[in-house]
């Protein structure tokens, strides 16, 4: 089975990269450094901190591979030309039914992040802008329910 390929924009390659150092150099010493305390203070087979600081490194060395996995296999977006459409790194304004306007940057599920504004070309929202221009309304099955976008802006 082959894999999805991986599409990152710039600025998501570099957040991933940056997590990735802070990871490797800060977390992961820290973590290791504390087991280290923590085994050195005598009986660890009970110790629900030494369990918890196990755990939380096991979590940092996966996350660490996830991210060295997806930069191994991602290829960066370029932006060129004119962003008349919606496409893999537009930041978008829309304006729902209800007079509310929203700005999203469409990335790759990999960088998504609804909090920050981030979302996914697999989301409903993001692939159902994909390919949209200006002035385009396009109808969304949320899991909230049916939505009635307009696209405003695109850069």
């Amino acid at each position: 089975m082959r894999e999805r390929p991986i599409v990152l924009t710039a600025e998501g390659r570099a957040a991933l990269e940056q997590e990735l150092e802070q990871l490797r150099t800060v977390k992961l010493p820290a973590l290791r450094e504390r087991l280290q305390q923590l085994s050195n203070e005598g009986d660890i087979s009970d110790n629900s901190e030494y369990e918890d600081a196990k755990e939380e490194l096991v979590l940092t060395e996966a996350r660490i591979r996830e991210i060295e996995h997806i930069l191994r296999r991602a290829q960066t977006v370029v932006e060129t030309g004119k962003r008349d459409e919606v496409r893999l790194g537009s930041r978008v304004t829309v304006i729902d039914e209800d007079g509310v306007t929203e700005t999203w940057v469409i990335v790759s599920p990999e960088e998504a992040n609804a909090a920050q504004g981030r979302i996914s070309i697999e989301s409903p929202v993001g692939a159902a802008l994909l390919g949209k221009r200006v002035g385009t309304t396009v109808t969304v099955q949320a899991p909230g329910g049916e939505m009635r976008l307009t696209i405003q802006r695109i850069e």
